[in-house]
């Protein structure tokens, strides 16, 4: 077995480049085991990879696919800005993320080509970075390219100074020259001239740029009310621009993000406005149809690249499949399609089976490349199916049955193989087979179980197991939503589970951590991870009725505030006092594929105040809500989840109290059956026993004080700021005051 030292010193270009500690390689290869076979192309016969970096010394399953590249990466941090200094250096700082394809495109054709990584070494300091363990990082450099009029995406690549001040920057960069355009080798080499012959106006374009990136991360207030926003506003933005055939915004590609369905389905459930409902059930509808949806195993793919939503780009994300479920719980809801309820139970059980770790959290994300049979890695052909292989796993006369159902031909949609779709509704489709439709439904439903059993054979996706709070807080949600919606205790149980697991796993002296890899918590956990843990637990609290999980998310709540928030402006800061201080400090707002952690922490705040009747949470979503206010006048769109805490405002929030007689908790299901058949997003849901529990209710949520049971029998409350309606024991007359409010 090669010497680790042996590697680092065959990495090109090093020279007069100080060593990493090679006796901690040693170490950590010894701990590991070195069993694997490492993902380049430069070995030794024996199969040892010929370089090594320090990367081999990190965690990230991104960083640790660079370990073995011909370029001297370092994690970020002070020893690669310091020698930068020392040597008088630019800086490229490379982001992306494990699963990211053009990431590994440019890692295959540039930073494992020899030439480029000398060149790299002898004039650069490189630094790599997980863009899912530093968002922070990520946002203050995605920012500048913003600023220098480029378009953002993965791999980001922002040349910098070594006083971290970017001057140039763009995403992925071919190897070669190409027409109209620089390859990644002739940038390298014009950017260092430039540095060279002029480091004044390399200096001049940091100071403009970091000046642009701290007006764009942290804007000012207007003079605007959030008050006067409108979400009709917003609502007409969607409909202008809304695909009246396959659903979603038009053109391509579409992201299911791009239209916020849970606004929609809220404008419709205030102003009975069909054509919103409309509008949302066709986008669930024809996503959950499409080539986006994995249709074989749940769950659904990053994006799609066609207007139809039948190509997509395979990679599947954690925080995509959990918001998504509670998106389509909503429609379910809203519009009482039960095929809503199945792509949620589908997308719980994909996550469950594929995304959930032993000991209860969930990893992040898996890849959307994988091997073909000829050892090739290539775009979605773990995904993909061709009329032969259906009949290799399910026997002539069902292959043919599904390639029929979902659309696999010959010719393929997808690079000569096909993507499972459906072009027809199951209606359509058990009228032309003459079966019926129930006896359809169940013989596809077996069938997707078969194709999932026969894919599992072949090689596996990368799957990228860092445990993230932030995405496990919308995971509990999911769960929790789900359980309560489903009326299934399993899938509050799992939940509760995951909660656990970050709670006991990843707080730290009190503080909670951002993400959790090789059995241990690791860095400061940012806004979002103590946001969407917050709104997790409250969602735990409703669906399971433990006053624990309550009290967890207000001593969570009361510490992102204590760290977060900005008491001089409002709203809340993405870094806290114990994070690294970087060029800028972002102040969060953009709704994007995941909510902004301002968005969901001021309807935590929200939600809070409605169950506890704390002033101090309502004060501090006024002030958070007042610092936006003039993004959310202007530019409504662009806040959609901030625009969800308003309409919670605005249509000032239902309080349901349902008391069960003492020890006799299975009398409140009669009123939750009705209370589930109910679309009712601005409420709170409070369900509780008299006797001991009533008692230990009563020190955190005042609204339960004086609501009694009836005897044996449970009564429900429905109340608005504290004034409530009639109560009631006939859990039919509790459905009609939900329904007319």
């Amino acid at each position: 077995m090669p010497n680790l030292a042996d590697h680092y010193q065959q990495l090109p270009g090093t020279e007069g480049v100080p060593a990493p500690p090679l006796e901690e390689f040693e170490k950590l290869r010894q701990r590991r085991g070195y069993s694997y076979r490492p993902r380049t192309r430069h070995l030794f016969p024996e199969g040892w990879a010929r370089y090594t970096n320090r990367l081999f010394l990190e965690t990230s399953p991104y960083l640790l696919q660079h370990a073995h590249n011909p370029v001297n990466w370092f994690p970020w941090g002070e020893e690669a800005f310091e020698l930068a200094r020392q040597l008088d250096r630019p800086v490229l700082v490379s982001i992306g993320y494990a699963t990211c394809h053009w990431c590994h495109v440019m890692e295959e054709q540039s930073f494992e080509d020899e030439t480029i990584a000398e060149f790299l070494n002898r004039h650069y300091i490189a630094i790599k970075v997980d863009r899912e363990e530093r968002p922070d990082v990520d946002t203050v450099y995605m920012t500048a390219v913003h600023a220098m009029g480029l378009q953002g995406g993965w791999p980001l690549n922002v040349f910098v100074a070594p006083d971290r001040k970017p001057f140039y920057g763009g995403t992925y960069f071919p190897p070669n020259d190409y027409p109209g355009g620089l390859g990644f080798l002739s940038l390298l080499m014009r950017i260092r001239e430039s540095y060279v012959a002029a480091p004044d106006r390399i200096s001049r374009a940091g100071v403009q740029l970091t000046e642009a990136i701290r007006t764009m991360l942290a804007p000012t207030a207007g003079e605007e009310s959030w008050r006067e926003v409108s979400l009709d506003q917003a609502v007409r933005l969607y409909r202008d621009r809304f695909d009246d055939r396959h659903g979603g915004l038009v053109g391509a590609p579409k992201f299911p993000s791009s239209l916020p369905l849970p606004l929609l389905l809220r404008r419709y459930q205030t102003s009975g406005d069909r054509q919103l409902l409309a509008m949302a059930e066709l986008t669930l509808q024809q996503m959950a149809a499409g080539g986006i949806y994995d249709q074989a195993g749940g769950g659904f793919h990053r994006y799609a690249t066609d207007t139809a939503w039948q190509i997509p780009h395979f990679e599947k994300m954690l925080y995509d499949n959990a918001l998504l479920t509670v998106t389509y719980l909503e429609g379910f809801q809203a519009s009482g399609r039960t095929e809503f309820a199945r792509v949620a139970r589908e997308i719980l059980r994909y996550l469950q089976r594929d995304m959930q770790a032993p000991e209860g959290g969930f990893y992040s994300a898996t890849d959307a490349d994988s091997l073909t049979p000829h050892g090739h890695r290539e775009e979605g052909v773990f995904f993909t199916w061709t009329p032969e292989e259906l009949i290799d796993a399910l026997g002539e006369e069902r292959g043919n049955l599904v390639a029929l159902c979902y659309g696999v031909t010959r010719g393929g949609n997808f690079e000569g193989r096909s993507i499972l779709h459906r072009d027809r509704s199951l209606a359509e489709l058990a009228v032309e087979l003459k079966l019926p439709e129930q006896e359809l439904e169940l013989m596809l439903a077996d069938c997707r179980e078969m194709l999932y059993r026969a894919r599992a054979k072949r090689p596996l996706p990368l799957r990228d197991e860092k445990i993230l709070a932030s995405w496990n807080g919308l995971a509990v949600s999911a769960f929790a939503r789900a359980g309560m919606v489903l009326e299934n205790s399993e899938l509050v149980q799992v939940a509760a589970k995951t909660a656990e697991f970050v709670l006991q796993n990843m707080m730290q002296e009190g503080r909670l951590r951002h993400s959790y890899q090789e059995g241990s918590a690791r860095g400061e956990a940012f806004l979002d991870d103590y946001a969407f843990m917050v709104a997790g637990l409250i969602d735990l609290f409703e669906a399971s009725h433990e006053l624990r999980w309550l009290d967890r998310s207000l001593a969570l709540c009361a510490a992102a505030v204590e760290q977060f928030e900005d008491r001089e402006l409002g709203g809340f800061f993405m870094t806290g006092p114990h994070h690294e201080q970087l060029i800028s400090r972002e102040k969060p707002a953009y709704d994007g594929v995941i909510p902004s952690g301002n968005s969901v922490m001021v309807m935590n705040l929200l939600r809070l105040n409605t169950l506890t009747g704390d002033e101090r949470l309502l004060e501090q979503a006024d002030r958070a809500l007042s610092a936006f206010a003039t993004q959310l006048v202007q530019s409504p769109a662009a806040l959609s989840g901030m625009l969800l805490a308003v309409d919670y405002q605005q249509q000032t929030p239902k309080e349901v109290v349902i008391v069960a007689p003492e020890g006799k908790p299975e009398l409140a299901q009669p009123f939750l059956a009705v209370f589930r058949r109910v679309f009712l997003p601005n409420r709170v849901l409070v369900v509780i026993c008299e006797g001991e529990e009533m008692r230990q209710a009563e020190r955190l949520i005042p609204l339960v004080e004086g609501k009694v049971a009836q005897a044996d029998r449970a009564v429900g409350y429905l109340c608005k700021n504290r004034s409530c309606q009639r109560p009631t024991s006939d859990p039919e007359e509790f459905y009609r005051q939900l329904r007319e409010g």
